[in-house]
């Protein structure tokens, strides 16, 4: 492995989540084993290419597990790692802060697209 220089810890971190779709494929993880199939559907802006690539860094990186079945046709889902788990702190801490970022700017949360994220909303507590 190419030993890398940071300035400061977090270049480190965003090394390994950074961009636009990584910690939105490591939320919708957190919620449970997806298939790629399942991942696009649930981001619908993200390119199967770009899907791959992002899903091949984080493998690599050791944040989630890519499992095979051996079966016709083959079946392929990613979970979370234990490593991968570690980020579940930060993650959530994330998720938090767009929560309180859209009620600030948008007032409501009918700009997020996803019913899933709708459903956990409408299921949580409201923070201070």
């Amino acid at each position: 492995m190419m030993e890398k220089k940071y300035n400061i810890s977090v270049e480190a971190t965003l090394d390994v989540i950074g961009g636009k779709w990584k910690c939105v494929i490591l939320c919708h993880l957190t919620r449970g084993a997806k298939r790629t199939s399942e991942l696009k559907r649930l981001m619908p802006g993200i390119t199967q290419k770009m899907l791959t690539q992002q899903l091949r860094e984080l493998e690599e990186d050791g944040i989630i597990n890519r499992i095979t079945f051996n079966q016709v046709p083959p079946k392929v889902i990613y979970e979370l790692s234990e490593y991968g788990w570690s980020l579940q702190g930060i993650l959530n801490a994330l998720c938090d802060w767009g929560e309180r970022h859209i009620e600030k700017v948008y007032g409501d949360f009918d700009v997020l697209e996803s019913s899933i994220l709708n459903d956990h909303l409408l299921n949580k507590q409201p923070t201070p």
